[in-house]
């Protein structure tokens, strides 16, 4: 009897980022099969970024406490939502870290409960 595949999951962030890594070990140790892309080698597609702005807002993608939103002047600027993609896009330091996929559920930042919620839901293959 065939074996059934590991469940994927896809996880955009830094390799020397703190939470990237823990939702790396979060689903290295449920056995999922990770498809890790490193931000520094290979930036986020603006197709992919569409995805995680249109399912989150694109508030929630960006990490507006971190350094570089304070760098680029971020702080309590408003900014129309597409204005935030195009700033999300040009920089990949504003992003929340990290990015995970799995099939058609989003999160952006250490976000351990959203991820015990999607295993705890079935969802269709």
């Amino acid at each position: 009897m065939a074996q059934p595949a590991a469940p994927s999951v896809q996880v955009f962030g830094l390799v020397d980022d703190q939470p990237t890594r823990a939702a790396i070990r979060f689903f290295k140790e449920r056995r999922f099969t990770i498809h890790f892309v490193d931000l520094r080698r290979k930036p986020i597609a603006a197709g992919e970024l569409r995805r995680f702005t249109d399912r989150l807002g694109p508030r929630a993608v960006l990490d507006a406490d971190g350094r570089a939103a304070h760098e680029a002047g971020l702080g309590p600027r408003r900014m129309s939502e597409a204005d935030v993609v195009d700033r999300l896009l040009a920089d990949e330091r504003l992003l929340r870290l990290p990015l995970v996929r799995y099939r058609n559920s989003f999160s952006a930042g250490l976000d351990e409960a959203a991820w015990k919620a999607w295993l705890a839901t079935p969802q269709p293959g």
